[in-house]
C-alpha cells in the first residue's frame, strides 16, 4: 500500500465518511463544493459536552473532531498533583461504555465524530497512551488528533500501529524544542516511525509562525489527517475574526476543493466574540462564500 492508498483508507474518504448515515439519523450535511467543513468541539469550550453537541446541530456542522477535554471535564486537570493523579486515574479506568454513549449521542443529533483530540504528553502512562486509541475506537472516531510533544511520537507509534489508527500531530505557533510548530518538528518527529504518525496542521498557528500553510499542504497533503481552520495574524499575532488576519483561509480551502484532497477543514473558534454559537455560523459563512466562488 502506497502513502496516498494509506491516506485515504484512514479518511474513510472524508466526504464520503462525513455522509454515512448513521442508525437512522438524518445526517447534517456540512460538505461543501466537496469540502467537508468540521469543528473541533473546543470552539464550545464553554459548555459541557451536551450542550456542545446541541450546538454542533444549532450550527449546521456535522462532522466533529472531540475535545478530550469534553469527556474530561470534572475528573481532574493538570493544576496540581493531585488533579493530575485523578485524572490519570480516570484515563486509565474509565468505562469504555461511558465513551460509546457519547459517540451515540453525537450521531443521534446527525453529528458524526470523526476524530478523538487526545493530547498525548511526554508524561502520560504506557496504559493513558493506549487508552486513547480505545476512547477513540469506542467514541466511533476514525483518526486522534494530538497537541503532543515532539519525543513523545516514538512512545504513541507502536500504540497507533496496534491499533491501526493514525495519529495526527497538532502544532502551536511558540517554536519550543520538543513542541509542534515548525515543518522540520513535524518531520523530526515522524523520522523513524511509521506512516501512522501524521499531521494535524493548525492553519492559524502555522501562519502565526510566519509558515506557509498553503505551500505545506501541497507537499504533504497525503499526511494531513485535519486542518485546524482559524485565522490568526503573522509573527505570533492574535486570534481574528475570519478575514482579519493574515491566515490564507480562502486559499485554502478552494485547495482543497480544487484538488480533491479529502481533507476535513475544522473550524476552530478562539478568538473574542459574543457567543460561540454564533460565532461559528459567521466561520461557517465565511467558508462558504470561499468555497462557492
Amino acid at each position: 500500500m502506497n502513502r496516498r492508498q494509506f491516506h485515504t483508507l484512514s479518511l474513510g474518504v472524508a466526504a464520503g465518511f462525513a455522509m454515512e448515515p448513521m442508525h437512522g439519523a438524518k445526517k447534517i450535511n456540512s460538505v461543501i463544493n466537496g469540502v467537508t467543513i468540521g469543528a473541533q468541539s473546543y470552539s464550545f469550550r464553554d459548555r459541557d459536552i451536551g450542550a456542545a453537541i446541541r450546538a454542533f446541530a444549532d450550527t449546521g456542522i456535522g462532522l466533529c473532531e472531540l475535545w478530550a477535554g469534553h469527556l474530561e471535564r470534572g475528573h481532574g486537570g493538570t493544576n496540581s498533583p493531585a488533579d493530575r493523579a485523578r485524572l490519570r486515574a480516570w484515563r486509565e479506568g474509565v468505562a469504555l461504555k461511558e465513551i460509546e454513549l457519547v459517540g451515540q449521542k453525537f450521531r443521534a443529533a446527525g453529528v458524526t465524530p470523526y476524530a478523538l483530540n487526545y493530547s498525548f504528553r511526554d508524561d502520560f502512562s504506557d496504559r493513558e497512551i493506549e487508552r486513547g486509541f480505545e476512547m477513540a475506537k469506542a467514541l466511533g472516531a476514525k483518526v486522534v488528533t494530538a497537541s503532543s510533544n515532539v519525543s513523545t511520537a516514538a512512545r504513541i507509534d507502536p500504540f497507533a500501529k496496534k491499533h491501526r489508527m493514525r495519529v495526527g500531530m497538532h502544532n502551536h505557533s511558540q517554536i519550543e524544542e520538543n513542541e509542534f510548530a515548525t515543518p522540520e518538528s513535524f518531520e523530526r518527529a515522524r523520522r523513524g516511525q511509521s506512516e501512522y504518525i501524521a499531521i494535524n496542521l493548525d492553519i492559524g498557528h502555522f501562519t502565526a509562525a510566519n509558515f506557509d500553510p498553503v505551500d505545506y499542504i501541497q507537499k504533504h497533503h497525503d499526511d494531513i489527517l485535519t486542518l485546524h481552520i482559524k485565522d490568526r495574524k503573522r509573527d505570533q499575532g492574535a486570534n481574528m475574526p475570519f478575514g482579519k488576519g493574515d491566515t490564507p483561509i480562502r486559499e485554502v480551502l478552494t485547495l482543497l476543493r480544487d484538488n480533491k484532497y479529502g481533507i476535513p477543514a475544522n473550524i476552530e473558534y478562539e478568538y473574542g466574540g459574543s457567543d460561540a454559537v454564533e460565532e461559528v455560523r459567521r466561520c461557517l459563512s465565511y467558508c462558504r462564500k470561499a468555497l462557492e466562488i
